[in-house]
């Protein structure tokens, strides 16, 4: 996650071969033990002689977002993590967020993952408890989470989405600091958890959550990342034997430990046994985390188009995970060879949250990874055939993005002009930096980005100023944040979880008056072969071709920040009234081609099926052209 850690003098002149970035300059004393070792970048300011992190505003300019948390009836909840010290790495990471449907109403509810303290873990204070927020359909929410019964009353973290036993109703995976819950869907608004029932409880800290259908038998299948392993026997407090009585330091200030210098937790593969029990197979899949890095965001997708999910890990620090589908039941560790491992500068890089999407339109996945502070977020680009290079400058995100710690991010459409944009929320790690004149903040302002041409081929992304009283001018400590339509208007919202504050949520209220269109993918089975697709058809994808272009994207179960985003594939269409023509791949390894009869619609498609039902302005269209294609 960062340049955090242990700063231990000695090791100065045998690592700084680590630390050339043209971006940074070397701190004057200690040596961390986190990615970007002994620099500092130079501090940037506004006009105004604030951070540009909590800064650099303009009067007018593209309003994209909107603040409506009050008014949608969000504001009275609150996250709560630790102290507001933060003595500890357990108390800064923060948690994620889920967008899901989970009483199949056709509107997106809204999960937030609490966090918890000491006292409240000892029974010494009132735990902090997790909200799920239901859509009234008229642009507010009630929190419903105690009657739902998922308050997960322990130290939360993150959050995946999935019909896991192919029932027709979405589940819920919570990872802890501490056992994890697998909250099962009871089809009348309520959840029980079944986690230690199917064996995937865990316990110490695992944040992330990513399911797929590794082996093609038609059930999902859970992995599960494992981070710090923390020691409430043996706290990392700085100069004792926990973290080898080094200092840690941050630019020479005393700051939490870790996570470099601190043992890992093991990431998990969960088989789905179709009983409701899962069963460990993380070795024998070939995906053992040997080294116990500190995994966070994970996501199963279909990355060289061969219609097996593949799997990413984000590690904080160390080296990414990218694992290739073998079709047999196992994986290829292909992290170092497909250049997805490190970045540019043959660098860890401290991975949070990871955006999967096809920015150019070529058929292929392409990542952004949120980083720490005082380095540059990545930009992995799709070459095909499994390779990948880091453009980040190339695309004009770097050099913008150094001095933020980026957290939640999302590929999105926000103007539905048919190319994806990138939105990324941030905020520090440490709140020892408002304490110092470091050019950074605590709270820290997002960044959106818009999707523009670079040449007859290329595309690069330009950054779009924050304009004062914005959604894009909130300040604040963001972790995790998730995007979906939330109201069912074909515009792309998002919801960010801050770390020790209210959610906030940013309605998009973009100008454009471009046309859109949406699908849910309800899973079958492939005629041909026999074999089922999950119901919920994690991991299909979903090719449209419209406006000239040909468009691509995946049902996926998590992203972000260990958050999971809307499930339906959104695809912008510009001026172009025709929707066009979806190529859907269905799991099951069946192809099937279905024109889409009108726009600004969100269909329901069945695998074998075709079009089942149309949601206009989120009601059942009443117009005869959107029925017809309903009885297709």
């Amino acid at each position: 996650m960062r340049v955090r850690g242990l700063y231990i003098g000695v090791l100065i002149a045998a690592f700084s071969f680590l630390v050339n970035s043209p971006a940074q300059q070397p701190q004057q004393s200690g040596m961390s033990s986190g990615i970007a070792a002994g620099v500092a970048a130079a501090p940037v300011y506004d006009a105004e002689k604030r951070p540009i992190t909590a800064g650099g505003f303009v009067d007018k300019g593209p309003v994209v977002f909107q603040d409506i948390t009050k008014q949608a009836g969000l504001g009275g909840w609150k996250h709560k993590m630790g102290v507001p010290e933060k003595k500890f790495i357990v108390e800064t990471n923060g948690s994620g967020v889920c967008l899901l449907d989970y009483d199949n109403d056709g509107w997106l509810d809204i999960y937030l993952v609490n966090g918890a303290t000491f006292d409240s873990l000892d029974g010494k204070e009132e735990s902090p408890h997790a909200a799920l927020f239901h859509n009234n359909h008229d642009g507010t929410f009630t929190e419903v989470a105690q009657k739902a019964g998922v308050m997960n009353d322990r130290w939360g973290y993150g959050c995946s989405s999935a019909d896991y036993d192919n029932d027709g109703w979405p589940d819920l995976y919570v990872g802890n600091y501490g056992k994890n819950r697998l909250y099962h869907n009871n089809h009348d608004g309520t959840f029980t958890d079944v986690a230690e029932k199917a064996g995937v409880a865990l316990g110490n800290w695992s944040p992330g959550s990513a399911w797929g259908d590794y082996d093609g038998d038609g059930l999902l299948d859970l992995y599960v990342t494992g981070y710090v392993h923390f020691d409430r026997e043996n706290l990392p407090i700085g100069g004792s034997k926990a973290v080898g009585y080094a200092s840690c330091l941050y630019r020479g200030q005393s700051v939490n430990c870790g996570p470099r210098g601190l043992p890992g937790e093991p990431d998990h593969l969960f088989h789905n046994n179709g009983d409701g029990t899962f069963t460990d197979v993380t070795v024998k899949a070939g995906v053992e985390d040997k080294d116990r890095y500190y995994g966070f965001s994970t996501i199963f997708v279909d990355i060289n188009g061969d219609g097996k999910p593949d799997l990413v890990v984000g590690n904080d620090s160390e080296p990414n995970f990218l694992y290739i589908n073998k079709g047999d039941g196992t994986f290829d560790d292909q992290s170092y060879v497909s250049g997805f491992a490190l970045n540019k500068d043959g660098r860890e890089i401290a991975s949070m949250g990871i955006a999967a999407g096809d920015y150019e339109n070529n058929g292929l996945i392409d990542f952004y990874i949120t980083d720490f502070g005082d380095d540059y977020k990545v930009l992995f680009h799709n070459d095909g055939d499994t390779s990948f290079t880091d453009v980040s400058y190339k695309a004009g995100i770097a050099q913008t993005t150094i001095p933020f710690v980026g957290w939640g991010d999302g590929f999105l459409d926000y103007d539905n002009d048919g190319w994806l944009d990138l939105f990324e929320a941030n905020g520090h790690v440490y709140p020892e930096v408002d304490q110092h004149d470091w050019g950074t903040t605590w709270a820290e302002r997002p960044l959106l980005f818009h999707n523009v041409p670079d040449g007859p081929k290329d595309r690069r992304f330009e950054y779009i100023p924050a304009v004062k009283g914005t959604g894009l001018a909130e300040v604040i400590p963001a972790r995790g944040a998730a995007f979906g339509d939330l109201f069912n208007d074909g515009k792309i919202d998002v919801i960010i979880n801050p770390i020790d504050g209210p959610a906030v949520l940013l309605r998009n209220v973009n100008p454009d008056h471009h046309h859109w269109v949406e699908l849910k993918l309800v899973g079958g089975t492939n005629p041909v072969t026999g074999r089922k697709s999950p119901r919920d058809a994690t991991c299909a994808t979903v090719y449209l071709k419209a406006n000239g272009m040909r468009m691509r994207q995946d049902v996926l179960a998590s992203g972000s920040y260990i958050s999971s985003n809307d499930r339906r594939v959104h695809f912008g269409l510009g001026d172009a009234t025709d929707a066009g023509e979806a190529e859907i791949h269905w799991p099951s390894g069946a192809k099937e081609t279905i024109k889409l009869p009108a726009a600004d619609r969100i269909y329901t498609i069945a695998e074998g099926k075709g079009i089942t039902g149309a949601l206009c302005g989120g009601d059942p269209c009443a117009d005869p052209k959107a029925a017809a294609a309903a009885t297709r």
